[in-house]
C-alpha cells in the first residue's frame, strides 16, 4: 500500500511516530508523510531539523498549508481544499492522522478525495472541550460539529485513554456502529530512552516538568506547590523544559517571568533532546488537567524516574498510585507539594518507584508493541470489511 500519514508538524510526527514508519516500511509500504510547509519564526530551526530527520525517514515527504492554532476559517478552507487536492494527486491507499486539525480537515479531504482507508487518532482533547467561558463553550460546540461531521466517514479512530472515547460517545460525535480501537499513546522507544539510575540527591534535588507551556499543563499548581517547598527543602530545585505557546490557552510569559524572578522556577528553555534532562532529574511533575497518554511521562518511566500526575484521564492510566508514582487531585497545590515532600523524604521509595516504571514501560508501553497493535487493528479492520464508502 500507499500509506499517507498527516501531521500538525514534523517534530511531533517523528518525535510520535517514527516507529511507527519504520514498521510500516519494513512491511513493504510506501510511506509519504505531509506535514506544514510553515510555522512561526522561533520554531523553525527545530522543525527546519526534525523535518530533515523526517525526511529521510520515509519514503517521501510532502508539504500542505496549516495554520496549527489559528481559528480563521478561510485559512481552514485553504487547509481542506490543499488537502483534497493532495490526496487527488497521490492517492494513497491509507490516511493515517492525528491531532485536531489534521484529523478533521484530514478525514474530510480524504472522504471527498476517496481515499480508501481513513484512520484518526484522538491524542487528547485539550483547549476545545475546556466549557469554562463563552467563548470556549463556543469553540467547544464548533469542534464537536467538526469532528462528528469528519469521523463520519473514518474507517476507525484510535483513543489513548477510556475517558475520551466516552467523551466522544457522550456528545455524540461518533455513532453507534464507529470502529473503535485502544492505543497506548504513541509508546515510548525504550532503547532510546534507555535507563539511567539517579544520581545521589546531594546536594541537589531535581523536580523536572516537561510539555509545552499552557495553562491546562497545571503549571500554576507546579509553581504554588514549589513555593509550600522551597523554604523547608532548600536542596529542591524546580525545572521547567517546554517550548513557550501562544493563542488560546498559552501559559503568559509575564507568568512564568514573575515566577523565575520569584526563585520559584527555573525556566530552562526548549530542547530537541529531552533525555539529558530526565536523567539529571529524580522526580518528573505533570499536574495537566487532562492528557491523551502523556508521552513525557512514559519517558520518565522509561528512564526509569518516579512521576508524580494528576488524577485525570490519560495520566491515570499510566501512573498507578504508590507503584511507579503518585497520583494527586487536578488543581490541588498542597496535595502536590505533599506528595513532592514524599519522594524528598523518602528516597529510596522513589528510586523504587523509578525501577517499577521502566519495568512497567518496557511491558506495557513499548513504541514497537504500540505500533504492531496499531497495525494488527488496521489490518483486521481491513479483512472484516470496515473500509469507508
Amino acid at each position: 500500500m500507499t500509506v499517507l500519514i498527516l501531521g500538525n508538524q514534523s517534530r511531533s510526527v517523528y518525535n510520535f511516530w517514527s516507529v511507527l514508519i519504520r514498521h510500516l516500511l519494513a512491511e513493504g509500504h510506501t510511506v509519504l508523510c505531509a506535514v506544514p510547509d510553515s510555522c512561526a519564526p522561533k520554531e523553525r530551526e527545530a522543525e527546519e531539523d526534525a523535518r530533515g530527520r523526517l525526511e529521510r525517514a520515509v519514503s517521501r515527504l510532502l508539504t500542505y498549508p496549516l495554520s496549527r492554532k489559528g481559528l480563521n476559517p478561510f485559512a481552514d478552507l485553504r487547509t481542506l481544499w490543499a488537502l483534497y487536492r493532495l490526496f487527488r494527486a497521490e492517492h494513497p491507499d491509507l490516511l493515517f492522522t492525528s491531532t485536531i486539525k489534521p484529523v478533521i480537515y484530514g478525514s474530510l479531504a480524504a472522504h471527498f478525495a476517496g481515499v480508501p482507508r481513513i484512520y484518526a487518532t484522538i491524542t487528547g482533547l485539550g483547549y476545545t472541550f475546556e466549557r469554562d467561558s463563552v467563548a470556549k463553550r463556543a469553540i467547544h460546540a464548533l469542534a464537536v460539529f467538526l469532528y462528528r461531521t469528519s469521523l463520519a466517514h473514518v474507517s476507525g479512530v484510535f483513543f489513548q485513554n477510556e475517558d475520551d472515547r466516552a467523551t466522544f460517545r457522550e456528545a455524540k460525535i461518533l455513532g453507534e456502529n464507529a470502529k473503535i480501537f485502544m492505543a497506548r499513546g504513541t509508546g515510548v522507544d525504550t532503547g532510546r530512552f534507555a535507563y539511567v539510575p539517579a544520581k545521589k540527591p546531594d546536594p541537589e534535588f531535581l523536580f523536572l516538568f516537561v510539555g509545552r507551556l499552557l495553562v491546562a499543563k497545571g503549571l500554576d499548581a507546579y509553581a504554588q506547590a514549589a513555593k509550600l517547598l522551597r523554604d523547608r527543602y532548600p536542596m529542591a530545585r524546580f525545572q521547567i523544559v517546554g517550548p513557550k505557546e501562544s493563542g488560546p490557552g498559552a501559559l503568559p510569559s509575564s507568568l512564568l517571568d514573575q515566577w523565575v524572578s520569584q526563585g520559584l522556577i527555573e525556566y530552562l528553555g526548549e530542547t530537541r533532546d529531552v533525555r539529558p534532562y530526565l536523567a539529571a532529574c529524580h522526580v518528573l511533575v505533570l499536574p495537566s488537567w487532562r492528557e491523551g497518554t502523556p508521552t513525557a511521562v512514559m519517558e520518565a518511566m522509561s528512564v526509569g524516574r518516579a512521576c508524580i500526575v494528576t488524577d485525570v484521564p490519560g495520566c491515570r492510566e499510566v501512573v498507578r498510585n504508590g507503584e511507579n508514582g503518585y497520583v494527586v487531585p487536578v488543581n490541588d497545590a498542597e496535595a502536590l507539594a505533599h506528595a513532592m515532600e514524599q519522594c524528598v523524604t523518602e528516597y529510596d521509595r522513589t528510586v523504587a518507584m523509578g525501577i517499577a516504571g521502566r519495568e512497567m514501560a518496557c511491558r506495557e508501553f513499548d513504541a514497537d508493541r504500540v505500533a504492531e497493535k496499531i497495525l494488527l487493528d488496521m489490518q483486521c479492520c481491513a479483512a472484516n470489511g470496515c473500509d469507508h464508502d
